[in-house]
């Protein structure tokens, strides 16, 4: 923390912005320390977990620069949806702010590039399609010449590693901002990226001189569990009946049309879902997106086109209906969960068809083969994880290059930390399923995919085994002891470790060359034991659980039962607010604000500018309504 803000600070110093504007008495971590770079004109990257802060790292230095005649600030921004949001957020707390994309009409377009042109614009949002634009470079070069381009903020910065070697190559244009505008400090923020993202966006960028500001990745209030596929709609079910009843959250799928499913069956279930994806009419998706943002109980099943920039502060609960691409994907998406800092629950079932589909999604791509190895480690570290026995936030935060101890001290510990699982010792069958694929092979150069190989290694003389005569090969039955659920946990983990690979449309098995270490018996293979594993093989461990529900949802502070009330009248005030304004919410004031206020009990407006997230402007629109439902209830 930051020396608390003095009343004194002149105008545009950062903690007379903090408060002023914002309603913080001082910067958390490397807040203040980034925000005094950028305002002095050096370049940053930052790497800050979602709920860390990362927009004021922009924000204030946006202000500051502004109040000192240095005009406006740009920010690249990916979605449609962040740029909403945040503009709102900032014109709510009296900062000038507008984006530029194509929900705008003609008129509010020119109308914004006039306010922009003229300097008056503090802060202004595009995608990177837009600022590659002949007619937006002219503009910028305009604001350069007369000293009014005051810095450049591109958020979700892993986008220019991650998105654009496949899609969106505008992306791989930003590095004309430091070529064209080399004075005009630069700031690139993510909430994750390991080394190899890391040195991608400070290449591409060309950000080798900036200073690069790395927070902690760990987020103590969130939960993580994987468990494998077994009827996974049904698994999700009972996860949010038996923990979220009541909240919202976000359900990932892979396609649209488990999207459309997955949401279409939960809303049978008695369950307030909605579904998000590409292929929805625009105004649907704004619909959607606007009732999520608004209201307190949706859950959104949406792919990946669905959450980045959003910034409601209550999601309970984010969950996979199937594999992310990488771990970076992963802490992302789960990242959208508990920005409040409340507890809440990253859950995600996974299988075998997960592990082929990423694998055949990277194969296909038209990356070039140099990204696409790098692509397939990645997916290699995300199945690790989600195979691993052992904690899995110490394995998370390992990504990072983070130390850190088990998390079973946490109160949102991890499943493996709160019911350490069994385990057997997998070698021997590791062994023999790797010599089927390679009796297979012996006999007439042929490959097959995994359900046939459990077949043959359980013994089953099944009509596609009779014909191709497998069932006289010396490995068939050889695994008749293990179950077939257990086998696919078994090739699951050869292919997530790289000794078996899936070739072609039907996703056949091949050995690869580090096969040879598993077949010496060189390799130990210690694996989760499912229900069935064999007997004799199991390492037990205590059983606990923390069950937690969203029902009655408490306040972020302990409150009395006064202080309850005060708290449900302000949120039904902040409520009637929020839809005047067509804001979130959150935007008017978040949960923890008005916890804060309940508990306070503040009698003046001097008392209620006291309240964390209470900015002037706030105070001057809302005070005395404040005041005024406070003593009422």
């Amino acid at each position: 923390m930051t020396e608390p803000h003095s009343p004194n600070a002149a105008p545009s110093a950062p903690t007379h912005i903090l408060h002023d504007v914002f309603g913080y008495s001082a910067f958390r971590g490397a807040q203040a320390e980034i925000v005094d770079h950028v305002i002095k004109g050096g370049d940053a990257l930052v790497l800050m977990p979602t709920g860390g802060g990362k927009s004021l790292c922009y924000q204030v230095p946006a202000i500051a620069r502004h109040r000192r005649e240095q005009g406006v600030a740009l920010v690249v921004s990916p979605l449609i949806a962040l740029m909403h949001d945040q503009v709102g957020a900032l014109e709510e707390a009296g900062v000038h702010a507008a984006f530029l994309n194509s929900t705008l009409s003609l008129d509010d377009t020119q109308r914004i590039e006039r306010e922009m042109m003229s300097g008056r614009l503090v802060l202004l949002y595009v995608a990177p399609e837009r600022l590659t634009t002949p007619r937006m470079l002219a503009q910028l070069d305009s604001l350069h010449e007369r000293g009014l381009f005051s810095l450049v903020a591109i958020d979700e910065a892993h986008c220019v590693s991650q998105w654009g070697h496949d899609f969106r190559e505008d992306y791989l244009q930003l590095n004309l901002l430091h070529e064209r505008y080399p004075d005009v400090p630069r700031i690139a923020l993510t909430a994750t990226a390991d080394d190899l993202t890391r040195a991608d966006i400070i290449e591409r960028l060309q950000l080798q001189d900036a200073r690069v500001f790395i927070s902690s990745f760990d987020r103590p209030n969130i939960r993580y569990a994987v468990v494998e596929k077994d009827d996974a709609r049904k698994q999700l079910l009972r996860f949010i009946q038996d923990d979220h009843e009541g909240d919202a959250g976000i359900v990932y799928c892979q396609s649209r049309k488990k999207v459309d499913e997955t949401a279409a069956w939960l809303v049978t279930e008695g369950i307030s879902a909605l579904p998000y994806h590409a292929g929805l009419d625009a105004d649907v998706r704004k619909k959607h997106q606007d009732r999520f943002l608004r209201e307190e109980s949706i859950v959104m099943v949406a792919t990946i086109a669905f959450g980045m920039g959003i910034d409601k502060p209550d999601v309970r609960f984010v969950a996979h209906l199937d594999l992310p691409k990488n771990i970076e994907a992963y802490y992302q998406e789960t990242g959208r969960a508990g920005r409040d800092g409340q507890p809440a629950d990253a859950w995600m079932a996974y299988g075998l068809a997960d592990v082929v589909n990423q694998r055949r999604m990277i194969d296909e791509s038209p990356a070039a083969e140099e990204f696409k190895r790098g692509q397939r480690g990645k997916l290699d570290a995300l199945l690790t994880l989600a195979e691993a026995h052992d904690c899995r936030r110490v394995r998370l935060l390992a990504y990072f290059g983070e130390e850190s101890e088990r998390c079973a001290a946490y109160q949102n510990a991890c499943d493996n930390c709160l019911i350490p699982p069994a385990t057997w010792d997998a070698t021997e069958a590791a062994r023999k399923a790797l010599s089927c694929v390679y009796r297979f092979h012996q006999n007439g150069g042929q490959r097959y995919g995994a359900a046939h190989l459990i077949d043959v290694l359980r013994g089953k003389a099944t009509d596609k085994v009779v014909q191709r005569g497998h069932e006289t090969l010396s490995t068939f039955g050889i695994g008749a002891d293990v179950s077939e659920a257990q086998w696919r946990v078994v090739l699951r983990q050869l292919i997530a470790l790289g000794y078996l690979r899936t070739e072609g449309e039907y996703n056949t098995l091949e050995l690869t060359a580090s096969a040879r270490e598993v077949l010496r018996g060189e390799v130990q293979m210690l694996l989760r034991q499912q229900s069935d594993a064999p007997k004799g093989k199991a390492k037990t461990g205590r059983v606990t659980r923390t069950a937690r529900g969203g029902k009655d949802k408490p306040p972020p502070l302990p409150l009395d039962e006064q202080g309850l009330e005060r708290f449900a009248a302000l949120k039904a005030w902040r409520a009637e607010v929020a839809s005047e304004h067509n804001l979130p919410a959150y935007v008017v004031f978040h949960d923890a604000t008005l916890a804060e206020m309940a508990q306070a009990q503040p009698d003046s407006l001097d008392a209620l500018a006291q309240i964390g997230g209470v900015g002037a402007k706030k105070l001057e629109a809302y005070g005395r309504e404040i005041l005024r439902v406070l003593e009422g209830a």
